[in-house]
Formats: structure tokens, sequence, C-alpha cells
């Protein structure tokens, strides 16, 4: 599907895409020292906010093979002896991979306290690694990645396992990467605390009264979560119908991650290069929502 790209994508808008991208890699990164020693700087090929540029371009188009977004760019955005070989582009995307987390962070900063966002919602997202019948013997992120079960499709994955918080607009804000077998419990707190929101959500995986007290002790934030039938809270129809209809943004941003953005797909095979990817991602699905970039 990919390789279609080279007959049906519109260069005028490929270009416009292209440059809202960059004018808001260059205004972040020109805030930050980016603390880089190269010995030929002179030889680069081209800067640094355009190596970024083009790293999320590639995540907004929905590629997850860097070989094939490479020949993309060589046929459509630069001329050969303009542009960084391949190998060289990889890497200075993975040396790069601090400046994106950090140009990830800004557009989600003014909800840090609640501004213009009435809350945010965390959840979950399996990341399997491979097919379910190569389970036993893959050896990709051996030892680091394992086996976990996803509840809500039923089924057991070998991977990773995304917890995500997104604002009531579809915002993605902090983020963790665990092992497929970590508890959502476990991981609450580190996403809810990288760029705290006032008020938040979660589903019944997150139900832990210690959890919401040292939440609300330590860092003043509120988390609501549905009951289990056999515990002694009780509460109203109409506030399980109200914490269900709002929860659904997260379920909707989950959708279109994995539909458009073909996040579970990553094909890095180290742990830098895959959460290079997955910060750009995250970034160009942040610049889509905030309404700077068009799909």
């Amino acid at each position: 599907m990919q390789e279609h790209f080279h007959f049906t994508t519109d260069r005028v808008k490929l270009q416009k895409q292209y440059a809202s991208i960059l004018l808001f890699v260059s205004a972040q990164l020109s805030s930050i020292q980016i603390p880089l020693q190269r010995r030929n700087h002179h030889l680069l090929k081209q800067k640094d906010e355009v190596i970024i540029a083009v790293h999320v371009l590639g995540k907004l188009l929905g590629f997850t093979s860097e070989r094939a977004w490479h020949q993309f760019v060589i046929g459509n955005l630069f001329p050969k002896e303009l542009f960084p070989e391949r190998s060289r582009y990889n890497r200075r995307c993975r040396v790069l991979g601090f400046a994106i987390k950090w140009i990830r962070h800004q557009p989600a900063k003014p909800a840090k306290r609640g501004q213009h966002h009435a809350y945010a919602v965390v959840d979950s997202l399996p990341l399997p690694l491979c097919h379910p019948a190569r389970m036993q013997r893959v050896k990709r992120f051996r030892g680091i990645a394992d086996m976990g079960y996803c509840a809500s499709k039923r089924v057991t994955f070998y991977g990773w396992k995304l917890h995500l918080q997104v604002t009531d607009q579809g915002l993605p804000m902090g983020y963790v990467v665990t092992e497929a077998s970590c508890h959502d419990r476990v991981a609450a707190e580190t996403v809810m605390t990288q760029i705290p929101h006032p008020y938040n959500l979660g589903d019944k995986g997150y139900i832990s009264q210690k959890l919401q007290k040292k939440l609300y002790e330590e860092h003043r934030v509120a988390f609501w979560t549905p009951v289990r039938k056999n515990q002694r809270i009780r509460q109203s129809d109409a506030w399980k119908q109200w914490m269900k209809r709002k929860r659904k943004v997260v379920e909707t941003v989950f959708s279109i991650l994995v539909d458009s953005y073909r996040i579970t797909e990553i094909r890095a095979n180290s742990v830098s290069g895959f959460e290079t990817a997955l910060d750009g991602i995250l970034l160009a699905y942040s610049l889509v929502v905030l309404g700077l970039v068009e799909r």
C-alpha cells in the first residue's frame, strides 16, 4: 500500500503538510539548546528541524517501513544529493529522539492544570510485536517484552502495553510503555504525573483506593473509576452512564492511532528506535488534533 503513495499523493498537499510541521518544529526547537557535539557539522545535508519534520510527516502518512519512507522522501520532497542516506537519516532520528519527545510535550502543557481541557482519560493499548502463532519462538525484544492478556479483546499477545493519558478533546498527554504483563494500576501514577491534569477518569482496571488517595494527597490529582458489583460503594446509574460516555474519547483515539497511524505496526528493532517512532506518531496526531496540520 505504501508504494502507491508515489502515484496517488497530492504533492501540493504534501508540501503544505511538510511546511506546517517544519514551521511548528522550528519554533519549538529554537527554544532549546540541543547538546549534540558533531565533528562533521559542516557536512550535514539537512538541519535537525528538517530531519524531525520529515520523521513526523512519515508517521502522519502512516508509513511503517523506514526504507519505503526514505524512498518516498527522495522521490517527492528532496533530491537524493540533498538528503542523508537511509542509515544516516535513521541514526539522526534516533539521536534526536529526546528533542522529538520534548516537542511532543509542548502542545499538551496547557492541559497540565486543566486549561481549556475539562478532564483527562487514562487507558492502555496492547502493542503486539508478532503474530500469536510465533509468540513462543519470537526473538524480537526477548528479555524486555513478554506475554500478556488483553481482557477487552480476550486475546493473549507478546509485546508491550501502551498506557496513555488523553484530554477530553483527544490530545495525548503522558504515556508509559511497559511489558505486556504489567497491570494498569502499576503504571497509572507514572502516566498521570508526567503532565498532571486535576481531573482524571479510568476503567475498572484502575480500581484502587490506595492509588486514588496517593494521587490526590501527593499530586492533587482526582481520579475516578467505576466500581465492581461486590464493592460497598454504590454509584448512581446516571453517574455510570456519564462516565461511560466521557471515557469513549480514549477508545476513539486508540482506534485512530491503530487504523490511520498504524501504531501497533512499528517495525523498530531497538528500544530507542521504537520510542522515537512512538513519539513521532503521537506528535503527528497531536498536531492534527490541534488543527496545525491537515490529515
